[in-house]
């Protein structure tokens, strides 16, 4: 009785470092094709017109004589630095905004927070319709908000000081101690709706046994919302704050519409009105540019520290 014997040769051995090296390569490859877009969008719209700025910082038009016929683009270095940093309206549109932010940027977030624990408290019903009101400011373009409370602060036309005027109350909501609170209000307006929205999803993501094990202790509802909830959605916190620092720092809208209508607001009042007035009023590119430059860092550095201060409260949380 025979029989074919076939006998299966086995498979070569396989080299684990070949292994690794192609498995490496497929993480590289795809990590470079998913990052490619951003890349080149952030390449695009982000550190093409950042070098260009400070390239155009550095250079500045010059004119021989009575300024007529074309200028001269000469090489000036710092100097368009030191002219801004050295300008009291600079300074002064530096300072305004600085005490825009101190105003603003505590106030929309725990006004954005209060407002998410509330909802998400249960003490309020029908939390759908009260979240779709909150957030419907946010959906108006802000310069239509902007003109809206325009209309309301304007002596004459408001409703808002008719009303206030009939209880014998003179109130100036383009005063000089007042316009800054005003600006703040519109922010304020659109903004709280925004946040509230990100604090409270963040919220509902919350493990309910926690909570449950805060009431079995016998929490009440204040102190599960500042002693429970708020710590374990610190992310949230750090990342509205920082969003609404960078968003307080570009402030242009609201007091460029101001400017029409008091003098308690000038051409300069804030940094961005500042680059503006001195690229399209007075065609300083130069100045501009520089301005630019200096607010984009300040804006990378006031970032970095609140990225680094919370990191350093989340670790010694831990």
């Amino acid at each position: 009785m025979s029989s074919d014997t076939r006998t299966a040769t086995p498979p070569p051995p396989t080299d684990p470092t070949r292994t690794r090296r192609a498995g490496r390569r497929q993480q590289t490859l795809a990590c470079v094709t998913l990052l490619a877009p951003f890349t080149a969008l952030l390449v695009a719209v982000f550190l093409v017109p950042v070098g260009y700025a400070i390239g155009l910082s550095l250079f500045s038009e010059d004119h021989d004589g009575l300024g007529f016929g074309g200028g001269e683009t000469v090489f000036t270095g710092l100097r368009s630095y030191l002219a801004v940093l050295s300008d009291p309206s600079f300074l002064s549109g530096f300072g305004a905004i600085a005490l825009y932010c101190v105003i603003f940027v505590p106030t929309v977030v725990i006004g954005a927070l209060a407002l998410a624990l509330l909802l998400d408290s249960g003490l309020i019903r029908l939390r759908r319709t009260a979240q779709m009101l909150l957030y419907l400011p946010h959906a108006v373009p802000g310069i239509i908000a902007a003109v809206i409370w325009l209309y309301l602060y304007t002596p004459g036309l408001s409703p808002v000081i008719k009303l206030f005027a009939e209880a014998d109350v003179t109130i100036d909501f383009l005063g000089l101690h007042t316009v800054l609170p005003s600006i703040v209000n519109i922010a304020l307006w659109s903004g709280l709706g925004y946040n509230m929205v990100i604090f409270y999803a963040a919220l509902q993501a919350l493990p309910r046994e926690v909570l449950e094990a805060a009431r079995i202790d016998g929490a009440g509802g204040v102190r599960t919302a500042l002693l429970v909830k708020v710590p374990i959605i610190r992310g949230s916190v750090v990342m509205v704050g920082m969003f609404s620092l960078i968003g307080a720092l570009q402030l242009f809208t609201e007091p460029m519409l101001m400017n029409q209508a008091t003098p308690m607001v000038n051409s300069r009042f804030t940094l961005n009105m500042y680059i503006y007035d001195a690229a399209f009023r007075r065609n300083n590119y130069g100045l501009a540019s520089a301005a630019s430059v200096i607010l984009l860092v300040v804006t990378c550095a006031l970032s970095f520290a609140v990225t680094r201060w919370a990191g350093r409260r989340e670790r010694s949380a831990k």
